[in-house]
């Protein structure tokens, strides 16, 4: 089992920065990628980030070079960091653990408005 606990979400003007961190506690060991994700109010959920435990990402076109996700191994939390915010990138958004098992955050809401 493992347990995901979101922080760091918040409103935040356009071309601002936020950081969110996930907290993985239970039996992390055998964690094999971690992600992000995020739901927009009427869309799907859809993919932000990856990090495997080789440290291997993989970016949504729509977040790369304005979006780093890093930890994972590091003292059991997940990071993403977010620059260059846009209104579109208002959404909820989850911590994902691929243990075999899929695990998922509470999420927290990041809002981008003027």
């Amino acid at each position: 089992q493992v347990q995901l606990v979101e922080s760091g979400g918040g409103l935040v003007q356009p071309g601002g920065s936020l950081r969110l961190s996930c907290a993985a506690s239970g039996t992390i060991f055998s964690i094999i990628k971690m992600g992000w994700y995020r739901q927009a109010p009427g869309k799907e959920r859809e993919l932000v980030a990856t990090i495997t435990s080789s440290g291997s990402t993989v970016y949504a076109d729509s977040v790369k070079g304005r979006f780093t996700i890093s930890g994972l191994n590091a003292k059991n939390t997940l990071y993403l960091q977010m620059n260059s915010l846009k209104p579109e990138d208002t959404a909820v958004y989850y911590c994902h653990a691929d243990q075999g098992a899929s695990y998922w955050g509470q999420g927290t809401q990041v809002a981008v408005s003027s």
